[in-house]
C-alpha cells in the first residue's frame, strides 16, 4: 500500500534540484495512487516505482564550431522514458533552459499523452542547451550534425523515433534527418516532423493547435455549449499558436490575443484572417521572439511586458512554455469571467492555478489530453512512413479529430466526478496509466 507523502518525499530525494519533474510526478501520482492501491497486480510489480523512473538517460557532449572557426561545447540529452507501449517518441528542444529535470518531466508527461493517443508510441523527450536564436544557418546545421552524431546509435525508426519541440522546426529537423541519412545510409522514418518532399505528413505544423481546439470543441458540447462566438485568448505566436487560431475562426470562435516576451497583442477584431494568420508565420521566421510588430501592421493594441490573461475571454488556451500562467494568472481569468482553460504547452500552468481553476469549478484540460493533437500526427506520420504512402490533408485532419475525440472520452469515463463536474486531469493521468501500467504487466516487465 503506497502513502502519497512518503512516496513523494522518496521521489524527491532521488531527484534533487529537478523541479518540474516533481511537479509533474505530484500531478500524476495524486490521480492514480488510489487506483494502484486498489490493485494487488500493480502493487506487488511495483508499477508505481517503475513508471516514475525513466529506461533510461543519456547525456553526451556536442562540439561545434562557430562561424569564427571557434569550437563551442553544448550538452546533449535523450530521455527514454518507456517503451511498454511502442518505440520511444517525443520532441528534441533546444533551449539554453533545456536542464535534466525539464527534459524528464517532458518525458514522463509524454509516456501518458502517447498512451491517450491509442496509438503504440512510448514516452522519451531530449535537447541541448543550445540557443538558436542569433545563429547562423551554417551555425544551426554544424550543431546539428553533432548532435546527431552523438545520438543516432541510441535511436531508430523502431527503437525511438524524435520530433521537433521548441527551439527545433523544420530547418533543424532537416539538418538532422540528413546528417542520419549519412551515417545510416537509409531512408527511414526516424524523424517526424520532416519536409513535405521527404517524408512529412500534412498538417504537422499546425497539428498542436489544431488537436487543442478539437479537443476544446469536445469539451463546450459535453456541457451543452458551443464555441460559435466564444472569445479567445492564446499565448505565444509559433506554431501551436498559429494552428490554434485557424482552428478556432473555422469553428466559430475568435481569437484575441496573442504573445511574446516582449509582451501581448489584443485584437478585439479577432485573428481570422489569413493575412493575419501568414504574418504570425512572418514573424516566426524573423527570428526575433517580438510581437509588437503585428500591432503595428494590424491597427492592433500592444501591451509591453505583461500576459494576455488579462484580457476577459471565456476560454484560455496557455500554448508557450511550461508554468506560464500562475496563480494571479488564473485569478484575473476567473474575476474577469472565464469558463474554459485549455493547456495547449507542456504543463502550462502551475500547481496553484489548476488548482484555483478546479476550485472554482472551471473546467480546466492538461497539456497531456489537450495538445497531444501534435505527437498523434507525428504518429500518423510514422504509420505513412511505414507504408511508403502519404495521406491527404483531408484525411489526416480527419483521423486527428477522431483521436481527440477519443482522448476526450477517455477523459469523461475516468475523470467525472459524483456532483457532474469534469476532472480532466485525473481523467486524463488514470486513463493514459492504466494503458500503460496493464501493457507492463502483460509483457512480463
Amino acid at each position: 500500500m503506497y502513502h502519497y507523502d512518503s512516496f513523494m518525499a522518496e521521489l524527491e530525494q532521488k531527484n534533487p534540484a529537478q523541479p518540474e519533474f516533481i511537479q509533474a510526478a505530484k500531478e500524476v501520482v495524486e490521480s492514480i495512487i488510489d487506483v494502484v492501491n486498489e490493485n494487488p497486480a500493480y502493487l506487488n510489480a511495483k508499477i508505481l516505482e517503475r513508471i516514475t523512473e525513466p529506461d533510461r538517460v543519456i547525456t553526451f557532449k556536442v562540439e561545434w564550431e562557430d562561424d569564427n572557426g571557434d569550437v563551442q561545447v553544448n550538452r546533449g540529452y535523450r530521455i527514454q522514458f518507456n517503451n511498454a507501449i511502442g518505440p520511444y517518441k517525443g520532441g528534441l528542444r533546444f533551449h539554453p533552459s533545456v536542464t535534466l529535470g525539464t527534459l524528464k518531466f517532458l518525458g514522463f508527461e509524454q509516456t501518458f499523452k502517447n498512451s491517450l493517443t491509442t496509438l503504440p508510441m512510448g514516452g522519451a523527450k531530449g535537447g541541448s542547451d543550445f540557443n538558436t536564436k542569433g545563429k547562423s544557418d551554417n551555425e544551426i546545421m554544424r550543431f546539428c550534425r553533432s548532435f546527431m552524431t552523438e545520438l543516432y546509435r541510441y535511436i531508430g525508426p523502431s527503437t525511438d523515433v524524435p520530433a521537433g519541440d521548441i527551439g527545433v522546426g523544420a530547418r533543424e529537423i532537416g539538418y538532422l534527418y540528413g546528417q542520419y541519412k549519412r551515417m545510416m545510409i537509409e531512408n527511414t522514418g526516424v524523424l517526424t516532423g520532416k519536409g513535405q518532399n521527404w517524408g512529412g505528413s500534412l498538417i504537422r505544423p499546425e497539428a498542436t493547435g489544431f488537436g487543442a481546439m478539437y479537443f476544446a470543441h469536445e469539451m463546450v458540447e459535453a456541457q451543452q455549449d458551443t464555441m460559435k462566438g466564444k472569445t479567445i485568448s492564446v499565448s505565444g505566436f509559433g506554431n501551436v499558436a498559429w494552428g490554434a487560431v485557424m482552428k478556432a475562426s473555422e469553428l466559430g470562435a475568435k481569437v484575441v490575443t496573442i504573445s511574446g516576451p516582449d509582451g501581448y497583442i489584443h485584437d478585439p477584431e479577432g485573428i481570422d484572417t489569413q493575412e493575419k494568420w501568414d504574418y504570425m508565420l512572418e514573424l516566426r521566421a524573423s527570428n526575433n521572439d517580438v510581437v509588437e510588430p503585428y500591432a503595428k501592421r494590424f491597427g492592433a493594441k500592444f501591451v509591453k511586458g505583461r500576459k494576455p490573461w488579462e484580457v476577459p475571454v471565456d476560454m484560455a488556451f496557455p500554448c508557450a512554455i511550461q508554468n506560464e500562467l500562475d496563480l494571479q494568472d488564473a485569478e484575473l481569468l476567473i474575476s474577469n469571467g472565464v469558463s474554459y482553460v485549455v493547456e495547449t504547452s507542456n504543463m502550462g500552468c502551475t500547481t496553484e492555478a489548476v488548482q484555483k481553476f478546479q476550485a472554482q469549478k472551471i473546467l480546466f484540460a492538461p497539456g497531456k489530453a489537450a495538445n497531444a493533437g501534435g505527437v498523434a500526427v507525428s504518429g500518423l506520420e510514422m504509420s505513412q512512413n511505414s507504408m511508403k504512402l502519404r495521406w491527404s490533408k483531408e484525411e489526416v485532419d480527419g483521423r486527428l479529430h477522431e483521436i481527440m475525440q477519443n482522448i476526450h472520452a477517455s477523459c469523461i469515463t475516468e475523470g467525472t466526478m459524483p456532483d457532474g463536474y469534469v476532472d480532466y486531469v485525473r481523467g486524463a493521468n488514470i486513463a493514459g496509466f492504466k494503458k500503460v501500467a496493464d501493457t507492463m504487466l502483460q509483457l512480463g516487465y
